[in-house]
């Protein structure tokens, strides 16, 4: 990957939605070859979609929790039981798997405090494995950057 393609991905993190005339007027190339690194950027995986930026709260999801996750059990049938459970819950935006402690982070979106209240008590509570879970409420977003610095 050279200078080219890392200003096409800044360009396009900045504005997915950049024609390729003008992404390729802004990196400096013609239209084709400006489209050839950009699909060839798509088919190595380094592009893996395009998507709009949504106000949380727009769509009734302003109210973010991140709850922490130790779990008693930590054997391949739980964790996988786990993992897909939390997949198939829509309240949660982001789960990871941590070293250490907590064993996972949970990232939710939900109307509210009873909304998350009611989410906890019927989906989070009975998921396979879990020992431990602490709640944590998000005041205000001091930043929020869309993508990930592309370095030059």
């Amino acid at each position: 990957m050279d200078k080219t393609d890392r200003a096409i991905l800044a360009h396009l993190m900045e504005n997915g939605r950049l024609a390729n005339i003008e992404l390729a007027d802004l990196v400096g190339l013609s239209p084709s070859p400006c489209l050839r690194r950009v699909r060839q950027l798509e088919r190595d995986g380094v592009i893996t979609g395009y998507h709009a930026a949504i106000d949380p709260a727009a769509i009734g999801r302003g109210f973010h929790v991140l709850l922490h996750v130790e779990m008693a059990l930590q054997d391949h049938a739980t964790i996988e039981a786990f993992e897909a459970a939390v997949r198939e819950i829509d309240e949660v935006a982001h789960c990871l798997r941590m070293f250490g402690r907590p064993d996972y982070l949970l990232w939710l979106a939900v109307p509210d405090l009873h909304a998350y209240e009611r989410v906890y008590m019927a989906k989070l509570t009975g998921l396979p494995g879990v020992a431990r879970t602490n709640s944590q409420f998000a005041m205000a977003t001091v930043k929020s950057t869309p993508g990930l610095p592309v370095p030059s």
